[in-house]
């Protein structure tokens, strides 16, 4: 019987994070012109603050695990990005940043306590908790993504099809695409 690794469901989820953020964005850049910044009904009141959303709290997180001090700087311009493709960039960047960072997880890693620099004070949380509460937030705001994707010109794509071993027959092309093995995945 293997041995049990609490890193590895953070791993997974790290790659089932960047795996979602790759197929949402490369649905979001086949929109037609003014479907990405169009108000539609949501927490964020379109595709494209809900994006930068995304990505903004991926910074402030993934600096704060990393032991950086970005804090609120993280947020300073709200909309970062007007183009799918230069949001879709800088998001693979920071998800590559989370993948790593959980790669190199241990059991000691996960319990132990990070600062997150909030505006006014210093928030001291468990670095499994604060995962935790990104993978959430991340497929929180993902979902409204989907969602609004309904009303445009495309088909929202499969989000949820990666952390079994017999998914594997639907992410062999975006595999391929981030330079990543089945190997890896299922360690």
């Amino acid at each position: 019987m293997p041995s049990f690794d609490p890193s590895r469901v953070f791993r997974k989820l790290s790659y089932n994070n960047a795996l979602a953020n790759h197929r949402l964005l490369a649905a979001c850049a086949s929109l037609h012109p003014g479907e990405f910044e169009a108000k539609r009904v949501s927490f964020f009141p379109s595709i494209k603050s809900t994006l930068n959303h995304i990505i903004t709290v991926d910074w402030f997180y993934v600096d704060a695990l990393e032991g950086g001090t970005l804090g609120p700087k993280a947020w300073e311009v709200e909309e970062p990005f007007d183009t799918v493709g230069s949001l879709a960039a800088e998001q693979r960047k920071v998800d590559q940043r989370l993948v790593a960072f959980c790669e190199a997880l241990t059991p000691e890693g996960l319990a132990a306590v990070i600062d997150l620099q909030r505006a006014s004070r210093l928030q001291k949380e468990r670095v499994d908790d604060v995962l935790s509460h990104l993978f959430q937030h991340q497929t929180h705001h993902r979902g409204q993504v989907h969602a609004m994707l309904a009303g445009t010109c495309v088909k929202p794509p499969q989000l949820d099809e990666f952390i079994v071993d017999d998914d594997a027959k639907f992410r062999g092309v975006e595999i391929a695409a981030l330079g990543w093995s089945e190997e890896a995945l299922m360690r």
